[in-house]
């Protein structure tokens, strides 16, 4: 039986600047290496493909629009030679409003590249110029309207809530500024803390602070319900799209099917193996170099933790999870293994139990992270 086609995920590790909230692996753009970086993942992709089907490919980062559209083309085309990549296969690469023009993004569409994803963060200048983004609101708007210019049909962009100081309405003005653009997908995100962030000693030296958690919880439902309204459906706790603009790549992790990963720090997933490749880019140029494997860490799931994982992640997608999949999958009965500790959930309208399938209600998606404690 023929295999359900793969991802590819590809790390560009550079940026123009470090934002003040990132976590991300990644670093400033230093021209020689990005060009030996490019080498080194042509070549890994083409040491490792043994032509099996691949449908996405996702140019994540740091930030992929630093490339030059010739080296994102050399990295498709490698791609291609080393696996059977579908016709129509989605084609993702992240991007930054400042990096791009007209001419560069038709020069990424020519490349190969089919959707962008830009990483806007917020509408407003005051809370971009917070978080050491380069861009203004402006420019994201023109952006997006430069990629429709160079043919994209495909554009997501990613807004943060929560910010140092943000109310509910500053955040709905993102949230309308998102849909002025027209974009078909969107992600929205909490903002997260991290303690090696700039961020936490900035906020803390201006006194900054965000809103308590029911503020939050007002920002994510009055933003789904507007966004619902303006035609951009919820399919996963964070992601919103029109309808068949759901990003294909990304369901691959939701659904728990395989990607293989490509450069610095990036993590694969393959038949219960998870891998992740050495975080230093230098370090994965010199190694891919050499002939030698860039896997820093690797491990094989049991079913068990299997099982878990794959609960875990389809429950984030609006249409739940079906049951008999996972039993004719996995061989156990999800209701007898977890149904005792998933009662409470059920009880409390957080999960809802249907013919063929359960999901989380909205409510249930704002603390989905209480109710997969089940799985953990």
């Amino acid at each position: 039986m023929e295999r359900e086609p793969l991802g590819l995920y590809v790390h560009i590790p550079f940026c123009s600047a470090i934002c003040h909230y990132c976590n991300f692996n990644r670093g400033l753009l230093d021209e020689a290496l990005k060009a030996a970086y490019v080498d080194a993942l042509a070549v890994h992709i083409e040491r490792e493909g043994r032509g099996d089907p691949i449908d996405t490919i996702y140019f994540g980062g740091g930030t992929p629009s630093l490339l030059e559209p010739a080296e994102i083309a050399r990295v498709i085309d490698a791609c291609r030679g080393a696996f059977r990549v579908a016709p129509g296969t989605e084609v993702t690469m992240e991007a930054n409003p400042e990096t791009v023009d007209e001419r560069r993004l038709a020069g990424f569409r020519a490349a190969g590249v089919t959707r962008l994803s830009f990483g806007v963060q917020s509408f407003r200048d005051d809370e971009l110029r917070r978080l050491g983004r380069l861009h203004g609101a402006e420019r994201a708007r023109a952006a997006v309207a430069e990629a429709r210019a160079a043919g994209f049909d495909n554009v997501s962009l990613d807004l943060m809530m929560w910010l140092p100081g943000q109310t509910v309405a500053q955040w709905m003005t993102s949230v309308e500024g998102l849909i002025a653009t027209g974009v078909d997908h969107a992600s929205l995100y909490l903002l997260e803390l991290y303690p090696n962030a700039p961020l936490q000693e900035l906020m803390a030296r201006e006194q900054w602070s965000q809103t308590p958690d029911d503020d939050a919880a007002d920002m994510y439902e009055q933003a789904m319900d507007r966004l619902g309204a303006a035609g951009l459906a919820q399919y996963e706790i964070s992601n919103v799209a029109r309808p068949g603009r759901e990003c294909r790549h990304n369901l691959k992790y939701w659904r728990d099917t395989g990607w293989l990963a490509f450069g610095c720090g990036a993590h694969g997933s393959r038949d219960g193996r998870r891998w992740k490749h050495v975080a230093d880019t230098r370090a994965y140029v010199d190694r891919v170099k050499a002939g030698a494997d860039p896997v820093a860490e690797a491990r094989h799931l049991d079913q068990e933790t299997r099982l878990a994982e794959a609960l875990f992640m389809g429950l984030r997608l609006s249409e739940g999870l079906d049951p008999d999949a996972y039993h004719a999958r996995f061989g156990q009965d999800l209701w007898t293994r977890y149904g005792e500790a998933l009662a409470p959930a059920v009880e409390a309208g957080l999960l809802l139990r249907e013919p063929g399938r359960i999901r989380l209600t909205r409510r249930g998606m704002l603390l989905a992270n209480e109710v997969m404690q089940v799985f953990v």
